[in-house]
């Protein structure tokens, strides 16, 4: 469903624009001097090694999933020489990566009553509603980290990864995403959709949010080389960039080898309403269980100008989405709140109230966007997988993928459109997340 936002009033052009953090459909420039250069099936890391510095560039990281190494140019011209070697199938630009949204919020606290989040009410996650809690569930966090002092989110999975110097968290949106997914039932803070599952940080993101393919590509390589031995079932990475499905052979090689693992790859859609989820990486990628952003609240209305108040399950203003294909798997697999509510106040300007979840230094913050979205689902997977361990059995990505999509809530007639916008339908609405039916 692709929506073409057209304000009531032409002041509200100024809030409904893509929301800070990411690029927008162009993206940011990938740096030339960085690349990934993808090896024929085989070539083993001492001959790529050999190759890379041949060539007079420089390996900067072996990957294990793939025979692919991210690499440094000290010249462009040295590109022409790694592509002419027999061994190299493609030199690809290491393009800029960035979180799904924007870091901030009220002050956070030490502790605090604990709190069911709208998001986790919503797709009918609340405590006690359901008999699975994600025990013995491992999750990788790929984002910026998580707050290992966070009391809401103990214990953490000690085993992690960083593509830079420490798995802590120094953004704080992977802590936010982490809470949305398993925040502790402890009568503080909050609590998320699976709070007994394992958290485990992959840092591929630094402290202003962003990373890169290769970074990316790391803490996937990570998670594949240890997902048997820390029981990790299913990968959350609310990130992604403007591109396309084959721009990047050897990330979607790693992400294809998750999902040979029976891994569940859950990524945020994107928060660029201008364009489809195809033009978005990782979410166009078929492996992947892509997620669009619905309000979890009914907001309230100020504007004499709009007939009604925004809608629970509207679609955001901001969220990226796309149709389903069947046939490939590729779209948006299901959408989930990414927002609490969206407010239009008196001078007709949409206010976005962000997810309550867990916030880096203690206490709790809000944020929005898709990427708030995708932790929902991951959470629900969570569960799901635990479900299917209790009777020895496994769950299949494909699998997970059908019971959500087939048992979600208002199929066929959520995301409702908004009333502040124009909306041309794409023949689906694919409904909300609804754990309940999930499980069934």
């Amino acid at each position: 469903m692709t929506r073409l936002l057209v304000p009531l009033l032409a002041a509200c052009l100024a809030v409904l624009t893509p929301l800070p953090g990411f690029a927008g459909p162009e993206g940011p420039t990938p740096d030339g001097g960085k690349v990934i250069v993808l090896f024929r099936t085989g070539t083993d890391v001492s001959q790529r090694d050999r190759i890379v510095r041949r060539a007079g560039a420089l390996p900067r990281r072996h990957f294990s999933s793939v025979s692919a190494t991210a690499v440094d140019l000290p010249s462009p011209a040295l590109r022409t020489f790694l592509e002419q070697d027999p061994d190299v199938v493609a030199v690809i630009p290491d393009r800029p990566v960035q979180m799904h949204a924007k870091p901030g919020g009220k002050p956070g606290g030490g502790g605090s009553i604990q709190v069911v989040p709208a998001g986790v009410q919503r797709i009918g996650a609340a405590p006690g509603t359901l008999v699975w809690t994600g025990v013995g569930v491992g999750v990788a966090i790929v984002d910026t980290g998580l707050d290992f002092a966070h009391a809401d989110l103990q214990p953490l999975g000690l085993a992690c990864f960083t593509a830079y110097t420490a798995c802590q968290d120094d953004n704080g949106h992977g802590t936010h995403v982490g809470g949305i997914v398993a925040a502790r039932n402890n009568t503080r803070d909050v609590v998320g959709v699976a709070p007994d599952a394992v958290l485990h940080a992959v840092k591929v993101l630094d402290a202003s949010g962003s990373g890169s393919d290769s970074t990316v590509m790391a803490g996937l390589d990570w998670v594949a080389q240890n997902a048997e031995s820390l029981a990790i079932h299913v990968v959350n990475m609310s990130l992604g960039r403007p591109g396309t499905l084959d721009d990047n052979p050897a990330l979607r090689a790693i992400v294809q080898a998750l999902h040979a693992q029976g891994i569940s790859v859950v990524v945020s859609a994107g928060n660029d309403q201008t364009t489809e989820v195809s033009q978005q990486v990782p979410a166009t990628y078929p492996e992947v269980l892509a997620v669009a952003s619905t309000t979890a609240l009914t907001g309230s209305n100020s504007c004499r100008f709009l007939p009604g108040a925004i809608a629970k399950d509207t679609a955001s203003w901001f969220t990226t989405d796309g149709v389903f294909d069947t046939a490939t798997g590729s779209g948006v697999t299901i959408s989930a709140p990414g927002e609490d509510q969206e407010n239009v106040n008196r001078g007709c300007f949409i206010q976005t109230v962000g997810i309550l979840s867990t916030r880096l230094g203690g206490g709790t913050t809000r944020m929005a966007g898709t990427s708030m979205s995708a932790p929902h689902v991951t959470g629900v997977v969570a569960l799901m997988w635990e479900q299917a361990l209790s009777g020895s059995a496994t769950l299949a990505p494909e699998d997970a993928r059908a019971a959500i999509r087939g048992r979600a809530d208002r199929v066929d007639a959520a995301p409702l459109d908004s009333p502040t916008t124009s909306y041309s339908f794409d023949g689906e609405r694919e409904g909300v997340l609804w754990a309940p039916g999930a499980l069934n």
